[in-house]
């Protein structure tokens, strides 16, 4: 039956025998969704006496929000790192296959780059939405020179910057513009970082800490100071040591200022995290995690010879090295992944991969910004397990009910009618 067109003349598109995220469960329920928005059973029945144009089967899959990329560098032959007049094609590339795997908003990332470079590339790169064309873009990640020399991974030496100077000033003079940066990762024991973090966090860009060797003390500080992300976890910084756990302690430091959390990146491809030490983070603090693919312009290429920046990357088998290096930089998988093993619940690796710090659902959708993956898995005592992906802002959405609760409007909205045309035969 079409739906009511006196309050909207936009489909109604109905996804049944799904599982959806709701009250810390995966449960299996019918979602409503119109003109990008989820809608609320009881008042599509009750009050506009609608019902759905387009019904989609979703034969048991889990339906969740788009994934959200929040360190991706590349891929699909394009680097984000790349000086060149073809920039926002390469970024439309990207962002229409991403959605392929299920990410619906990515931050592009730059790794340590020449000041030319982030002078050309940053006034090309624009925030914009997503939607069927393709992902959305939430910003620049800048990820460096601003960081140790001594944790520089796969970051070019001879381009590494310090604040040393001037501060916020050598910043600017660096990057050029700030213009639609979102992230900006950096390394807290670098002099002036302070007065650098607080300068950022007041523009509203979001300070990550990384590639660094920073003892607890000196993050605790930044994190005073307004930096409230982790980049990869444990890569990239000292190791934990139960005298100093560096970067890695503010998980469970009791220094972080009150309302405050930190979230942390991690890289869960089995070869750059082990599954274990992903567990031990995610056990430590759960709140806190956020899945990246840290995605090179090889991903979703054969074996052969790419770049990385200013680098050459060879490809082999799913690995990737920095040419004529033991530097391992990716291992190369196409999409977020969270391991078998590694200690969370099918419920939970949705909550992490749609919701950083279960803060609530995405307010608005469409069916070019859900994801559905493979049915999950019944196993001992009835729980459910499956094989989840990433991260998405803290919002609201309406309630979703259940198919049987739909059932039971349908009768109850039947049984008013019926009344209704009784009493009207009465007058």
């Amino acid at each position: 039956m079409p739906s009511n067109k006196s309050v909207s003349d936009a489909p109604i598109t109905q996804f049944t025998d799904c599982h959806i995220l709701r009250d810390h469960r995966l449960q299996r329920e019918d979602l409503w969704v119109r003109e990008g928005k989820i809608l609320n059973p009881e008042k599509l029945f009750f009050d506009e006496k609608g019902f759905a144009d387009v019904q989609i089967d979703c034969k048991g899959s889990i339906l969740a929000p788009g994934f959200i990329d929040t360190q991706i560098n590349g891929a699909y032959g394009f680097d984000f790192s790349s000086a060149t007049d073809s920039v926002k094609l390469g970024v439309s590339t990207v962002a229409r296959k991403l959605l392929s795997t299920g990410v619906t908003s990515f931050c592009p990332t730059l790794v340590t780059s020449p000041p030319s470079v982030y002078h050309q590339v940053i006034p090309q790169i624009e925030v914009q939405k997503g939607g069927p064309e393709g992902a959305g873009v939430l910003g620049l990640h800048l990820e460096g020179p601003f960081i140790s020399r001594e944790k520089k991974g796969a970051h070019p030496e001879q381009h590494l910057r310090t604040f040393a100077q001037r501060g916020f000033p050598d910043l600017l003079d660096t990057y050029g513009s700030l213009d639609n940066v979102a992230i900006i990762t950096l390394a807290p024991e670098l002099q002036r970082s302070g007065p650098v973090i607080q300068e950022l966090v007041q523009r509203g860009i979001h300070v990550s800490l990384g590639h660094s060797v920073a003892n607890l003390v000196q993050a605790e500080t930044a994190v005073s100071h307004g930096a409230t992300f982790i980049t990869h976890l444990f890569n990239a910084m000292l190791p934990f040591h139960h005298r100093d756990p560096g970067i890695v302690g503010l998980l469970t430091s009791d220094r972080i200022p009150s309302g405050r959390r930190v979230f942390y990146g991690m890289i869960a491809d089995g070869i750059h995290t082990n599954p274990a030490a992903l567990r031990i983070a995610y056990r430590a603090h759960p709140r806190g995690l956020v899945l990246v693919s840290d995605g090179i312009a090889a991903l979703g290429l054969p074996p052969g010879r790419h770049f990385l920046g200013q680098q050459e990357v060879v490809i082999q088998g799913l690995q990737a090295h920095l040419a004529g290096s033991a530097v391992i930089v990716r291992e190369l998988r196409p999409r977020l992944h969270f391991p078998d093993g590694a200690g969370a619940s099918a419920h939970a690796r949705v909550w992490l991969c749609t919701i950083p710090g279960g803060e609530g659902y995405a307010g608005t959708c469409s069916p070019a910004c859900l994801t559905a993956t493979e049915p999950p898995q019944p196993r001992s005592g009835g729980e459910v397990t499956g094989n989840r992906r990433h991260s998405a802002a803290p919002r609201r959405r309406t309630p979703v009910h259940s198919r049987v609760q739909i059932e039971q409007v349908s009768e109850q909205l039947a049984a008013r009618r019926l009344l209704a045309a009784r009493q009207s035969e009465r007058s």
